[in-house]
């Protein structure tokens, strides 16, 4: 620990700016401060700094010296308080970003579980037609669904999930079953407005092949209850998550449409920002999810 002890002595040292600031912040003599950095230099057979009356400066030696050592510092500290914070009781204001659908069907229900689970938790839900921005608006936790915005910001996948193109099949007996994608440029197709994604142009692909095609349609919504109903009741081809539309799927009411296309990524992930230490609240409740959507990981068992 004499090496550790030395780095932080040497680091106060550089921020006071000269051996009698560091002598006032310790509270020891300038003498003393002197003896120390001396000391230090013996040990390592180098000379850290250039001494004047007046000033001190960095060697490259000293430099190389400060600028490891800090780094040293700051993953010995992490290391403490990730070891320490294994026995941090969860607590506090947590907040918690999600879309509006899938938060209000699915992370509310767990959020009640998570409440009486840790009751010393203060849980505040924000729902949006767009996932919030952690870095900008600050909630600890976002449920979003697709790729990472932000190599500040950390993703763990919480359950796989796709999209695909579906329609009530009143509408498709009347319109007919689009059998290309570029055949839906010739039906009546329901848009959900989410996020930035390209408005009334639809992205395919299967295998090495890809196709982009311009779609329209009589109605729009940034809230894709509303799109559902609207599927439901015979107005067009709609765009949608499998963890919405399965139960329909399932009992016929909607029916899958170029099921030999893909649509862009949508599995479900938990985001938080990028920490060495990551709070007792936060973590708990990113593990309580992964707990809860384990079966969703499964590829075998894709269904919702």
């Amino acid at each position: 620990m004499d090496g550790f002890s030395d780095v932080a002595f040497f680091s106060l040292l550089m921020r006071q700016g000269s051996l009698t600031g560091a002598a006032q912040e310790l509270g020891i003599s300038q003498p003393a401060v002197s003896r120390r950095l001396s000391n230090i230099e013996g040990r390592l057979g180098v000379r850290l700094l250039q001494r004047t009356t007046r000033r001190i400066s960095l060697t490259p030696e000293g430099e190389t010296y400060l600028t490891e050592g800090a780094r040293v510092l700051a993953e010995l500290e992490a290391m403490e308080r990730l070891v320490s914070g294994s026995r941090e009781q969860p607590r506090g204001l947590l907040k918690v970003g999600a879309t509006l659908g899938f938060g209000r069907r699915l992370i509310s229900p767990l959020l009640s579980r998570f409440a009486k689970t840790f009751p010393e938790v203060e849980v505040q839900l924000t729902l949006n037609d767009r996932p919030l921005n952690i870095v900008e608006q600050g909630p600890d936790v976002v449920v979003r669904f697709g790729e990472l915005p932000d190599s500040r910001l950390t993703a763990r996948l919480l359950a796989l999930n796709h999209r695909i193109l579906c329609a009530s099949p009143t509408y498709l007996s009347q319109a007919g079953v689009p059998d290309a994608p570029k055949s839906l440029s010739q039906h009546k197709c329901l848009f959900i407005r989410e996020g930035d994604e390209a408005y009334g142009t639809w992205q395919l692909r299967k295998g090495q092949t890809s196709e982009s095609v311009k779609v329209r349609g009589p109605l729009t919504s940034n809230d894709g209850e509303c799109v559902m109903r609207w599927a439901l009741e015979g107005h067009g081809i709609m765009i949608r998550s499998v963890w919405d539309v399965a139960p329909a799927i399932r009992d016929g009411s909607l029916q899958e449409v170029l099921s030999d296309w893909s649509l862009p990524g949508a599995d479900i992930y938990a985001v938080f920002a990028t920490r060495n230490h990551l709070s007792a609240k936060t973590r708990a409740f990113v593990d309580f999810l992964l707990d809860e959507f384990a079966h969703h990981r499964n590829p075998d068992k894709l269904h919702w």
